[in-house]
């Protein structure tokens, strides 16, 4: 049986309803007794679209924390500046500190607490360096946004998100992984490659605003205003991929077929989740994510 995947679409005018409202429909896993790592987007200070929205970030850590897990953590590794400060600064260490999850700078964790990925067929010269924290994780909740990249990632979204969970370099190597990896004409094959190595019992996609040009950090703003969750990070990506293109994006976002973007191909050839937008199943929860839904069931249609 082919695999299939839901992608739930639901208005995002109450990022905290929204984000309850997706639990309610979206989770089937539990968080009583486990350590869950949650992973954000912090590449840098910048303001929402370029960076997780507080408020979707504290409806999530609050609605995960009232399950009772045993430890919440969210680890970060920021690409444009300091991490410690773009944590601070964005709120997420206040944030922490008054519900009651951990913050972890990845750029200052031992070398033992990372796992070397070094396998064969990987497009990465000396594989890379993944946090224990997600590859150990008994669930891991991702939350990305949706936004054109300039550096050659084409767009971010669940798998481009997935580059701030490894590392930059670790202790003791000098070899620096990012320089390897954004110097790379497989860049985006690549960012595929690291889906492949952590879980993902959850993925929620703030697209209430999103960059149609430019990105990370600045750019041209479109307002879908809707979040979309699903278990799938190519279903999730391939969505949002799908949704950029219904209000007009970059010509590499708009070119071709949506499942032979590089990122999505290759990570359908690894076997991360969906291989094709027939397997994908939108699930609108209001009136204006059907809307929604229809501009995106049409680009399917014609560009899947």
């Amino acid at each position: 049986m082919a695999r299939t995947a839901e992608v739930y679409i639901v208005n995002a005018s109450d990022r905290t309803k929204a984000v309850r409202r997706i639990f309610r429909e979206c989770i089937s896993s539990k968080f009583r007794g486990v350590d869950v790592a949650l992973k954000a987007n912090f590449n840098s200070a910048d303001p929402f679209p370029a960076s997780t929205h507080i408020d979707t970030l504290r409806a999530l850590a609050a609605t995960i924390l009232k399950e009772k897990p045993r430890h919440l953590t969210l680890a970060e590794r920021s690409g444009m500046g300091s991490t410690k400060n773009v944590l601070r600064d964005c709120g997420v260490t206040a944030l922490g500190e008054e519900l009651g999850f951990d913050v972890v700078n990845l750029d200052t964790i031992p070398a033992e607490e990372w796992m070397i990925i070094d396998k064969p067929g990987l497009h990465w010269q000396q594989g890379f360096a993944i946090a224990n924290i997600f590859a150990h994780a008994d669930r891991v909740i991702q939350t990305c946004c949706l936004k054109t990249h300039k550096f050659g990632g084409i767009f971010t979204g669940a798998l481009k998100n997935s580059v701030g969970l490894i590392a930059r370099r670790v202790p003791g190597d000098p070899y620096d992984y990012m320089s390897e990896l954004h110097q790379s004409p497989s860049q985006r094959l690549m960012i595929a490659e690291i889906n492949k190595y952590y879980r993902t019992d959850l993925i929620v996609m703030d697209a209430a605003q999103v960059f149609l040009s430019g990105g990370p950090d600045k750019g041209e703003i479109g307002v879908p205003n809707v979040i979309l969750a699903s278990r799938d990070r190519i279903a999730i990506d391939a969505v949002g991929v799908a949704l950029l293109r219904s209000y007009g994006s970059t010509p590499d976002v708009m070119h071709g077929a949506i499942f032979l973007q590089e990122q999505i191909a290759r990570a359908v050839e690894l076997g991360v989740g969906v291989k094709s937008a027939t397997g994908i199943r939108l699930v609108p929860l209001d009136e204006h994510s059907g809307d929604v839904a229809a501009w995106i069931q049409k680009r399917f249609a014609l560009e899947g």
